[in-house]
């Protein structure tokens, strides 16, 4: 609730939906608290300036347009009955609000405040609004479904562009966005995980955790996130978005008497746009272009399924790293997009000496065995606890999209290099480099405008683990130490209901499944990843300190289902099989929603 002061008297408006807003797994709790009469008025003035927010951005599109056209401004408008005024505004306009007494009083447009030089004017706050907005000035008309009820977009993305400046610096609109959350998270088997599933780490019958749930709250799930948007010219715009939550563990992190948890970087980025050549630039952390987008290639229209697991489901694609992408728009109507992002590789291997090669452990291995370099300790400004990949060159994606009234299209391609150090027994130290990647696309299709939509999408190749929520991994090794990138595939399917204006309801299905990559070794026995010949008998034998199993996952598998009452049954795979159910009640409070 934003309050502001004003001859001596304390007014105070709701946050843009007109009341505090909750979400309880999916469903809206509306927060009262005063008289019938006076929530009564609330509810009207808080509907009114919904209408005056939706036609002031109608008033920015029609002179945007105009501006396009070279048509004179300045005049007006009439829409739905109201005239609409071209033109600046005055800087004192004011809207009126019911304050606690349930008398109206005015309060100054805080979406007018500027500070440090002028106000932007109508025709760059307009454009400013066209840049990675993808409404009709960007893109044709396309059904969409009304996300905007109890489970708004924004609960999985930002959802800011829409919103209007809550204040301006110089020519510069602020928009602030985000939630305040709450998660319970009850899981059948206990992976002692945070609010981001760790979907490759069910445990096997061998060890207790697979006999014993776990429940965990958190409130890490809460994010803040800034737009800064503004507009040279009336064909380019720059933009700065920033996004944050409390998903970060340092090493004091704890839950017994105060967490810790700290702020970790979700999207950084900049953003260079040009209506009128169709041509825009982003360089920052961002999602991956992998990832699905709903239209179009521009940021922050990724098709994220709408579910509170932070990790999302298995199945779908997305990292979300630094990157610097180049996106060209024909018509609004078809994309062509390239991004360099940043390079990592999971092997399938620990320590940095070679045990495949003669299946001994890493404790064990002696001089003569062959000798690996593949990863380092972070330093600087990297983690000294995690390990980083040798990288040759960034990861390269390619993708082309079309939007057409009933669906939007997409089909990329992917491009990796994975490099090993290594030397055999009194031999030289050879480096070796692998190219590894694949193919994939996405479709988005509104089945029955505005009340349900279809979304797909699949990727395969070589060495594209990183990619799923399960986190399989790249590649392992071959006999000589090249890295031997492992063949997998990684998809999912989903349906997104609106039934009614108050309820949003899904359904997810996704899997994620790892292929062979192996050799045989001097002794005749198996090597890599996939091998058929491992001891599992131990695996479904329970046992206090867990015992010994050496399954290597092959498939994870899982269905989701919910509105905001949030049910998982994921993973299982080659035998032997592990599961288990994830269950989030959650609490949201969208204060700029």
């Amino acid at each position: 609730m934003d309050c502001c002061w004003k001859e001596g008297r304390c007014s105070c408006r709701a946050s843009r939906a007109g009341r505090p807003r909750m979400v309880l797994g999916g469903l809206m709790v509306v927060i009262g608290g005063m008289a019938a009469p006076a929530a009564a008025r609330a509810d009207d003035m808080a509907e009114i300036r919904a209408l005056h927010a939706e036609m002031q951005r109608l008033e920015a599109k029609v002179q945007q347009l105009e501006a396009r056209h070279g048509m004179a401004s300045g005049g007006s408008h009439v829409l739905a009955g109201r005239t609409l005024r071209s033109g600046p505004r005055s800087s004192a306009s004011s809207t009126s609000v019911t304050n606690p007494s349930g008398q109206i009083s005015a309060m100054p447009d805080l979406s007018r405040l500027t500070i440090g030089g002028p106000a932007l004017s109508d025709d760059a706050q307009a454009a400013a609004a066209a840049e990675n907005t993808m409404t009709e000035s960007i893109v044709p008309s396309q059904p969409k479904l009304d996300l905007d009820s109890s489970s708004p977009l924004a609960i999985t993305q930002a959802g800011v562009d829409s919103l209007p400046p809550i204040f301006r610096i110089g020519g510069v609109s602020v928009r602030l966005g985000g939630f305040i959350d709450f998660s319970n998270i009850y899981r059948s088997k206990n992976l002692t995980s945070g609010p981001a599933t760790s979907w490759g780490s069910f445990p096997y019958a061998n060890s207790p955790n697979a006999h014993t749930g776990e429940y965990r709250p958190s409130a890490q799930l809460t994010r803040l996130s800034v737009l800064l948007q503004g507009s040279p010219t009336k064909d380019e715009t720059l933009s700065g978005y920033i996004e944050t939550d409390f998903g970060g563990a340092a090493g004091t992190a704890n839950s017994y008497q105060t967490n810790s948890y700290t702020p970790r970087i979700r999207q950084a980025y900049m953003t260079y746009s040009n209506t009128k050549w169709g041509f825009h630039v982003l360089a920052g952390q961002a999602w991956s272009l992998t990832t699905g987008y709903t239209q179009g290639l521009l940021s922050r229209h990724e098709q994220l399924p709408p579910v509170v697991d932070n990790n999302q489901i298995p199945g779908i694609v997305f990292t979300r790293v630094p990157q610097i992408r180049f996106i060209k728009d024909f018509g609004r109507k078809w994309w062509l997009g390239l991004s360099l992002e940043a390079p990592q590789v999971a092997y399938a291997a620990n320590g940095g000496r070679h045990a495949m090669l003669t299946g001994a452990s890493d404790d064990t291995i002696s001089s003569s065995d062959t000798t690996l370099l593949y990863s380092n300790a972070g330093s600087g400004m990297l983690n000294p606890n995690a390990r980083y990949s040798m990288d040759v060159a960034p990861d390269i994606v390619l993708k082309g999209a079309l939007d057409t009234k009933p669906a939007h299209y997409e089909v990329y391609g992917l491009a990796r290099w994975f490099k090993a150090m290594a030397q055999a027994p009194g031999g030289p130290i050879r480096e070796h480099v692998s190219f590894a990647g694949g193919v994939g696309g996405d479709v988005t299709v509104h089945v029955i405008p505005r009340y349900l939509q279809f979304t797909g999408n699949v990727l395969a190749g070589q060495g594209i683990g990183r990619y799923g929520p399960a986190m399989l991994p790249d590649a392992t090794f071959r006999a000589n130490g090249t890295p031997a990138p492992i063949p997998e595939i990684i998809g999912s399917m989903g349906l997104i209901g609106h039934p009614t204006s108050n309820l949003l309801v899904y359904l997810y299905g996704g899997v994620e499944s790892a292929g062979r990559r192996t050799y045989t070794g001097a002794d005749g026995y198996q090597y890599g990843y996939g091998v058929n010949d491992l001891a599992l008998a131990s695996c479904d034998v329970e046992q206090i300190s867990g015992g010994s199993c050496d399954a290597q996952t092959h498939t994870i598998a899982d269905l989701t289902v919910g509105g905001w009452w949030h049910v998982l049954q994921g993973g299982d795979g080659a035998s032997p099989t592990t599961g288990g159910n994830t269950i989030y009640v959650t609490f949201r409070y969208l204060p700029f929603q």
